[in-house]
């Protein structure tokens, strides 16, 4: 199964080792990402669609902004094969020019960890430029809908069931239909992908996305990603951190966190909820 790699491994049970066998993990290996030729980033993913991750990343960095912008999102030396290699390179659309130098400005060409969504940049003044003007979303959404979200979330998890190391992230419609989800290694991996996916449908921007559901915690990467792609409501399996909440405020997201068994911390933006 792609995303998942097999390692010879001991198991300590009752104080006795057992003999080598071999165990599944999840596997991660760096991304190049580049876009019109020029080096954008480095990232440590778990490989699949690592077409939308590149350009749910360019999204989040306001390098592109429609799919127009988009010509052919290809692997370097293999164009229609999917994941050959470690390196994918994003072509403009016919006339487009991308704005490159948005990203070089902050982190461009640095390696973003599996764990770090926002190393690289050179200050957080950099990481709040980026971010889109306040979220302002008519309607509200039942929190039986965000809880729900969260428990079809685990439908989208294969490989976290064999491996138990592996985050996931998905993009919920008003009917809290899931309509992108993925796996990643790195939380804001599997975001970038579940965006990237409706970039390339041509469903961002707009408000097809009404409810963003991740694993673990609620990070500040994830709430600038949610803030790009306009969506009005993130909810976490985990807590916040004090950025994030710090973000969702300013940006309209209402962040909810701690979301199991009916239950559930709002940091932002309550009146959402009904």
């Amino acid at each position: 199964m792609k995303g998942v790699a097999r390692r010879e491994v001991r198991k300590l049970d009752g104080g006795r080792l057992s003999p080598p066998v071999e165990d599944d993990v999840v596997a991660e290996e760096p991304l190049e990402i580049r876009a019109a030729g020029e080096t954008m980033a480095i990232t440590m993913r778990t490989p699949g669609a690592d077409r939308e991750l590149a350009v749910g990343f360019l999204f989040a960095e306001g390098v592109i902004s429609s799919r127009e912008d988009v010509g052919s999102v290809s692997h370097c030396g293999r164009p229609d094969q999917e994941g050959y290699g470690n390196t994918i390179d994003v072509v403009p659309g016919a006339g487009v020019s991308l704005d490159i130098e948005k990203l070089s400005l902050t982190r461009r060409g640095t390696l973003t960890t599996a764990a770090c969504g926002v190393c690289g940049r050179r200050s957080i003044d950099d990481v709040l430029a980026a971010c889109r003007p306040q979220i302002v979303a008519v309607g509200t959404i039942s929190a039986e809908t965000v809880s729900a979200g969260i428990v079809s979330l685990k439908r989208f998890q294969p490989n976290f069931s064999r491996t138990g190391g592996i985050h996931a992230a998905a993009l919920l419609d008003a009917k809290g239909e899931v309509i992108s989800a993925f796996e990643d290694i790195g939380r804001h991996n599997a975001l970038d992908k579940a965006v990237g996916k409706l970039v390339l449908d041509g469903r961002i921007p707009g408000d097809a996305a009404k409810l963003l559901v991740v694993s673990g915690r609620a990070s500040f990467e994830v709430v600038q990603k949610a803030s790009a792609a306009n969506v009005p409501v993130i909810a976490s399996v985990s807590a916040a951190s004090s950025l994030a909440v710090d973000l969702a405020k300013a940006a309209g997201i209402t962040l909810c966190g701690f979301v199991r068994d009916g239950r559930m911390t709002v940091y932002s933006h309550p009146e959402r909820l009904k």
